[in-house]
């Protein structure tokens, strides 16, 4: 059975081979899998295990790197490198820090 995020042999459109500049955070996401692979914490294989277990609606709705940082978080947590707890407090201060800086 295929899943939702397969899209071998099916028509997908055109694919927009253009250079394109990257966000800052997206930069970052892709740093942070260079380092956790670096440092034996990641592998890709488990980035792409972690990609293919988004749901389709989650999956849809997300960009590249929006994957990616779900993954590598998936993957800290399934290692037990950081806890749920862990990370629902630091997004919760980013989240903080993002609406002051918005003021």
């Amino acid at each position: 059975m295929r899943s939702h995020h397969d899209m071998g042999g099916l028509p997908a459109g055109r694919v927009e081979a253009t250079e394109h500049e990257y966000a800052l955070w997206e930069k970052r996401v892709d740093a942070l899998m260079v380092l956790l692979s670096a440092a034996g914490r990641m592998t890709v294989d488990e980035l792409r295990k972690n990609i293919e277990a988004i749901g389709p609606d989650a999956y849809d709705r997300m960009t590249y790197y929006e994957r990616w940082i779900h993954s590598i978080s998936q993957t800290l947590v399934q290692r037990g490198v950081i806890t749920i707890d862990e990370l629902s407090r630091k997004m919760a201060q980013v989240e903080v820090r993002l609406k002051d800086e918005c003021r």
